[in-house]
């Protein structure tokens, strides 16, 4: 099934609903702020290391040797958190994308989305989406590291206030390259490139 679907029927399936029904309790004693780190098993450590520090930009706070973490552990962090990512050596196979689909990066602005598209490029990196998909209605890169997890670049997902709803499928736009997003907006999302030059003709 083509990622780029909206399938209104299935919006009505009594498991969707349910799905969609199911509540948060209003006496949580915490709310989580966001997604701390991510720790991923790759074979070869030094290759993903050059990948993320690299291709991502990301720095290293601090490595574990083998007598701390079997296959050693490199903490890299894209912001001032510690790490957002570490790596564990030690992988035996590909990621499968069986248990973690794939995790996503946010960049603070639409131009720096159509940068990072160009330094993928730089470094070879081949893109399996680029455009904006369905729910979040997110402007996105996704693409692979060296080991097969799935990741993603963002920008502009949509803000949920507490008690607020979603955006509803009636709202979400699609599009198939970044610049098919900026010709096609869906409402509430500014689409403004500073650095025209960025943009591709096809």
């Amino acid at each position: 099934m083509r990622r780029d679907t909206i399938d209104h029927e299935g919006f009505e399936r009594a498991d969707i609903k349910a799905l969609r029904e199911t509540g948060t309790p209003p006496d949580m004693p915490f709310r989580l702020g966001k997604i701390s780190h991510v720790v991923l098993k790759v074979a070869d450590l030094e290759r993903s290391v050059a990948f993320y520090t690299q291709v991502l930009g990301m720095r290293i706070s601090d490595v574990y040797p083998e007598t701390m973490m079997p296959g050693r552990m490199v903490f890299l962090r894209y912001n001032d958190d510690h790490h957002g990512v570490a790596l564990v050596g030690g992988a035996t196979c590909p990621a499968s994308g069986d248990e973690l689909h794939h995790f996503a990066f946010e960049v603070d602005s639409l131009d720096a989305l159509f940068q990072a598209r160009e330094h993928l490029d730089r470094h070879g990196v081949e893109l399996s989406f680029e455009g904006r998909r369905r729910a979040g209605q997110q402007v996105a890169l996704e693409f692979r590291d060296p080991d097969g997890h799935n990741l993603e670049i963002c920008w502009g997902i949509d803000l949920i206030a507490p008690g607020a709803a979603a955006r509803p499928p009636e709202g979400w736009v699609t599009a198939a390259t970044l610049e098919e997003a900026m010709a096609n907006a869906p409402e509430g999302q500014a689409m403004t490139l500073q650095d025209t030059s960025l943009l591709r003709t096809r």
